[in-house]
């Protein structure tokens, strides 16, 4: 072991391999016996590949160049594809029409052209059993504000163009249209302002012949996702009525019967259309993804309705498709492997690599495994409540600090806020932890995993129990003795680039920097200025507006930028219709006019979040060059890294 301080061990962990032959996986699903499934791939300019996977074991991209299958749908996309029969249905994210690519054929535009260029969207498409026709989302944006777009369930034939048929419409959101196997009834899910899907949905169904309309669950303090009809026609769903996402079925004209319940969720927050946490076999067994204290597992029920774990290497998994008569197919990852497809024997719980994740080609006894934590914090009334976190130790096979000396510690806010701390292994977090850093994963409350009693923690919350929870964190390990509570910084994106700032803009911060990833800095403008899905989020978190003007304003980091003395780096992109650029830029020219150090970084293409490689890596390496100005320690030799410009920051 090689003596040296921390932040500044080599690594192989570069921003260049964060980047080199990275993909997003997410989505998949099963066509036969073949299987398809999404990549992002940032070396592609971000875009979304198909790729089927044949039973022979070849695989195949089906796109051609210049489509990418990417929907806007609520902004944040998702199930922007679907299949039958070696045909391929897409949004393509240039126009976000709808087409149709039959094998060895060119894709097909299906839907008209809008009156407005990428004004019509498409989404989560169900194609009957009959294979004639297609039921999906459709977003309509007549215009400029969020009250201009119009959210809807469409009718089309689904092999050649034609005009959609409306059939629901008035909800301000729908999800989920789901044909029952003989094509006579329609299942949905729908909500309505203020309330979000983690909030309050309602499956309904409708038959199609008579038109009548039955609300099978949801309300106002009930969230239902993932509805799925069976071949004898009961309808399957998960709902928290319990306080856990858990799994239900309803069999049409009678009661809805508990299918699984245990104390952890199977559901997941509904921020992009298409979630498949579960999957029925034609024996009757049902497998299914749960989060418990923060990990993923696999577990099956049984048809007597007995629940079996797997004893698998996941800690996080993205999808669960059936794949034969024992065997599901899954997106999945562990602490130690990214996210790859895998098939997973449910006799004998053996793991085929599918789709196996990169070849990182660094020692195993570098990677940091998260460890999950729980500590004390308080309420906004001072009131003790436990909060949750995964923590990751700096590990790096080769480096070790000084003796004596603690680790700076990079506390990491996931966004939403309304979401979770991912355990799989994450090379934009081995990025810190191998090169000296700790880096602790705040699953503050709001957080999802814990239950829908921990989730509604943030209610009125936001910009109070987020931060109260950051900092603890950061207090209890420093108390523990594993980091150096001197060196405390404090990075996030969107809702955690919110949290990020407002941390920092407090007398009593304990934080020596921050970085924020297109976070929000103005909680009013966000409120008067966003796109229609989070339009009235706001209402919930902090207050209706403007009724609670006064609180918008004390809790946005705008209006208290004489309590920044912290250094901040901010990063943007610059087609962000989330949050957009002028959040970003208010704190800039706030913190400019305060002599307070800054460095601001705007990306051209870029919408909420990074795809581009070039944009991903120059991200990391200047948030690291940042800090190395902060905090006082030399970057490794050898690998490029461009510094940062940090204005009003002596020495710069």
């Amino acid at each position: 072991m090689t003596i040296t301080p921390f932040g500044s061990w080599p690594t192989p962990i570069t921003s260049e391999l964060v980047v080199a032959a990275a993909v997003r996986l997410a989505e998949l699903r099963t066509d036969g016996e073949d299987l398809v499934w999404t990549e992002g791939r940032p070396a592609e300019g971000g875009r979304t590949q198909l790729v089927r996977r044949s039973a022979d074991g070849a695989t195949t991209d089906l796109l051609p160049e210049g489509m990418d299958a990417r929907t806007g749908v609520h902004e944040y996309g998702g199930a922007a594809w679907w299949v039958r029969d070696g045909v391929v249905w897409f949004a393509n994210w240039a126009d976000q029409r709808l087409y149709r690519l039959a094998p060895g054929g060119a894709p097909e535009a299906l839907t008209p052209e809008p009156a407005r260029p990428r004004a019509d969207r498409y989404a989560d498409g169900d194609v009957a059993l009959d294979g004639a026709t297609i039921v999906c989302v459709r977003e309509r944006h007549t215009g400029s504000s969020a009250t201009e777009v119009h959210n809807e369930v469409v009718r089309l034939a689904a092999h050649a163009p034609s005009e959609p048929e409306v059939l629901v419409s008035g909800p301000d959101f729908v999800a989920a249209p789901r044909l029952s196997p003989d094509g006579d009834t329609l299942a949905w899910l729908q909500w309505n302002h203020p309330a979000m899907p983690w909030d309050a949905t309602e499956l309904v169904v409708r038959d199609l012949g008579t038109g009548v309309e039955t609300v099978v669950a949801g309300g106002p303090h009930e969230s239902v996702l993932e509805p799925r009809w069976q071949p004898d026609g009961t309808l399957w769903f998960i709902s928290d009525r319990t306080d856990w996402w858990n799994l239900y079925r309803w069999v049409p004209g009678s009661d809805i019967e508990p299918a699984v319940r245990i104390d952890a969720e199977i559901g997941a927050p509904a921020w992009t259309l298409g979630s498949a946490r579960y999957a029925t076999l034609d024996d009757g067994r049902v497998v299914f993804a749960r989060t418990a204290s923060g990990f993923d597992g696999l577990a099956v029920r049984a048809a007597d309705g007995t629940v079996t774990d797997l004893d698998l290497p996941f800690s996080a998994i993205a999808a669960v498709r059936a794949a034969g008569p024992d065997a599901v197919a899954v997106v999945a990852g562990s602490p130690t492997a990214e996210p790859g497809v895998h098939r997973v024997n449910l006799t004998t719980a053996a793991v085929e690599k599918l789709r196996p994740p990169r070849d990182l080609g660094v020692d195993v006894a570098s990677l940091s495994v998260p460890e999950p934590i729980t500590f004390p914090s308080v309420d906004g009334a001072g009131e003790r409540r436990t909060a949750h976190a995964l923590f990751y130790p700096p590990t790096n096979a080769e480096h070790e600090g000084p003796d004596g000396e603690l680790p700076p510690l990079l506390v990491v806010i996931h966004g939403g806020p309304t979401s979770a701390a991912v355990p799989a292994l994450s090379v934009s977090v081995q990025y810190w932890t191998s090169r000296g850093f700790a880096v602790v994963d705040v699953d503050y409350g709001g957080s999802t995993g814990y239950g829908r009693a921990y989730r509604e923690q943030l209610l009125g919350q936001w910009g109070v129990i987020d931060v109260a929870d950051c900092l603890a964190a950061a207090a209890w390990l420093a108390e523990q003795g594993r980091v150096d509570g001197a060196r405390l910084c404090i990075r996030g994106g969107s809702a955690g680039g919110y949290t990020t700032l407002a941390a920092l803009a407090r007398d009593d911060t304990p934080f020596a920097a921050g970085a924020d990833h297109f976070g929000v800095a103005d909680l009013e403008a966000l409120a008067a200025d966003t796109h229609k899905f989070e339009s009235r989020y706001l209402d919930r978190l902090v207050g209706p507006y403007p009724e609670a003007r006064d609180v918008y304003v004390d809790r946005s980091p705008i209006h208290h930028v004489d309590r920044f003395t912290r250094p901040l780096i901010v990063l943007q992109g610059a087609e962000d219709a989330i949050v957009p650029p002028s959040q970003s830029e208010q704190i800039v020219e706030a913190l400019r006019a305060r002599r307070v150090p800054v460095a601001y970084l705007l990306f051209d293409g870029e919408q909420h979040g990074f795809r581009r490689a070039e944009n991903i890596r120059r991200a990391l390496d200047a948030e690291l060059s940042f800090y190395g100005q902060v905090l006082g320690f030399e970057l490794p030799a050898g690998e490029g890294i461009e510094r940062v410009a940090i204005e009003n920051l002596a020495g710069s």
